[in-house]
């Protein structure tokens, strides 16, 4: 173990650390968090008593219309428009003693004599968590991994820490980027002031009453909408289930719980075929050929994965001549071609093959980059290509070569945002202008496009003027990068992103500010660490 002086240089702890297994021998033997062991045990009949399984979590009919609710950060405000008469007799219904402290788990209940019965199957076991629950239905949902996305965890205990570490080291999380931390829904509050939050926040708290209102009304706050919260709490109370769903709570779980009940409420919510996963398609294309509409969409794929820390898949769609895979410096052995030839057959499984890891949070689906095919696919092969590709990750960029075909046209119209890169020239300007008419035609209630100027100032070249770009594509530049051949030369030529080569050169942080633009979310800050910040992580 790590003296002193080291651990105030580098306090993370692993889940190995020995002052957690110390904790962990003189804890409370009947802790709620410690016998998951002899949960799944009961599960597989050697103890199984229903109301103790029932005590996960409250009875699935006392819960709300889930087609009515909306993400945590966008409805907690609308919940506080209520007149405050109204706020105060609700309140009042889960208000503590002033004098009360925060609740303490409850313990499991005593099982009863049940009845023998089989061991159930193994599907039965991982789905069927609980005595009442539809087994099928539920390893359904376990059968497939959970997408890539960022999932943090604030504990007040150690132990449970111990126990979502368990949950992330399953095969099923496998692609999910797991944090876990001390300090429980004030240190979440306090992280996110000045940070985006993840796709998946688990909180534990025992509080109950205004105490816990008025905390919950903070974090909604500074929650992304998008942002899905699953609190951990300590009372199996319906009523507060009820109201913490209507303020936008994505599940509330009460131990007694096992890893595999924590990975089913979490498949749930990102697995759910009447609402699947789909991340956000961020469409690049050039005017005109030429104009470095691939490194743009290469730099900003960099920047979405280590400024922001989010998952994403890159998907070089220039068939012939991309160029993701040098850029990269990446030579897969199969391609996007493979999907695309039979794309009726492409799964979970070998999608996860066919996608190149270039770095901790950033994949990439490559090109073929050959002249020995036409490629003359189908452009319901794309769509259903792409489809599956939006099921991996909370942003999908595509690289759209400079052509016109009905797939491209299909992929521009059906992205969530179409980036269109220039040059400040007459061509350009054309073009531009003809393919923002065409979305902004196609796509009256979405975002028009997003124009990004690249190579402005080229010596002994006259610019058109950029006031005159924006007037005629009636909208401004997101993103002006300066002529540099220098450096994105020497970046092509190394196989790297500008931000490796230079991370505080005009370029590199232009990328990063359009790459937060296009996300809707600011740069992680630099992490710091204290005593009792980093529990476990999970890369």
């Amino acid at each position: 173990m790590a003296s002193h002086a080291d651990a105030f240089r580098d306090d993370s702890f692993e889940a190995g650390d020995e002052f957690l297994d110390a904790d962990l021998e003189i804890a409370d033997a009947n802790d709620p968090f410690l016998d998951a062991d002899s949960i799944e045990r009961r599960m597989l009949g050697e103890d199984l008593n229903e109301s103790a399984s029932a005590a996960h979590r409250p009875a699935p009919a006392a819960a709300p219309d889930r087609d009515a609710l909306r993400p945590f950060g966008a409805r907690l405000a609308e919940a506080n428009q209520a007149p405050q008469e109204d706020r105060l007799e609700l309140d009042a219904d889960f208000a503590a003693p002033a004098s009360a402290q925060p609740a303490s788990p409850a313990q499991p209940v005593s099982p009863a004599p049940a009845p023998a019965r089989a061991a159930p199957s193994l599907a039965a076991v991982e789905g069927g968590l609980y005595g009442e629950v539809d087994g099928e239905e539920d390893a359904a949902l376990l059968h497939q991994p959970v997408p890539r996305i960022a999932i943090q965890a604030f504990c007040e205990r150690p132990e449970t820490g111990q126990l979502i570490h368990r949950a992330g080291a399953d095969r099923r999380l496998s692609r999910a980027h797991l944090t876990v931390e001390l300090g429980g829904l004030a240190s979440a509050i306090e992280r996110f002031h000045d940070a985006q939050t993840p796709e998946l926040l688990i909180v534990e708290t025992g509080m109950r009453g205004r105490e816990l209102f008025a905390q919950l009304d903070e974090l909604a706050s500074v929650c992304d909408a998008d942002t899905k919260v699953v609190i951990i709490g300590a009372a199996n109370d319906i009523s507060l289930y009820r109201e913490l769903m209507r303020r936008g709570v994505s599940e509330y779980l009460v131990p007694p719980m096992s890893p595999l009940h924590l990975i089913k409420t979490i498949a749930g919510l990102f697995l759910d075929p009447d609402a699947p996963f789909a991340g956000r398609a961020l469409a690049f294309v050039g005017a005109k050929g030429g104009v470095g509409s691939s490194t743009v969409a290469h730099n900003v794929s960099w920047h979405l994965t280590e400024s922001l820390q989010s998952d994403a898949v890159l998907v070089d769609l220039d068939l012939s001549f991309g160029t993701a895979g040098l850029d990269f410096n990446q030579d897969p052995a199969q391609t996007i071609a493979e999907a695309l030839a039979q794309p009726d057959r492409l799964d979970d499984a070998l999608l996860d093959r066919l996608l190149v890891k270039c770095t901790e949070r950033l994949s990439l689906f490559s090109a073929p980059a050959t002249l020995e095919s036409d490629w003359d696919f189908d452009p319901e092969a794309f769509d259903q290509v792409l489809e599956k590709v939006r099921r991996q990750a909370p942003f999908v960029t595509l690289d759209v070569p400079h052509a016109w075909s009905p797939w491209v046209r299909r992929t521009l119209l059906s992205a969530d945002q179409v980036i269109v890169t220039v040059t400040p020239d007459l061509a350009c300007l054309r073009n531009a202008k003809n393919l923002f008419d065409l979305v902004r035609q196609a796509r009256p209630n979405d975002e028009p496009p997003k124009v990004v100027v690249n190579m402005a100032g080229c010596p002994k070249k006259p610019d058109i003027p950029l006031k005159d770009f924006a007037d005629a594509l009636g909208a401004a530049p997101l993103l002006v990068l300066p002529f540099d051949p220098a450096l994105f030369g020497k970046a092509a030529n190394n196989g790297q992103m500008i931000g490796e080569v230079d991370p505080k050169s005009r370029p590199a942080e232009g990328f990063a500010h359009l790459a937060s633009l296009l996300a809707g979310r600011s740069p992680a800050p630099a992490r710091r660490k204290s005593l009792f910040g980093s529990l476990f992580s999970k890369g």
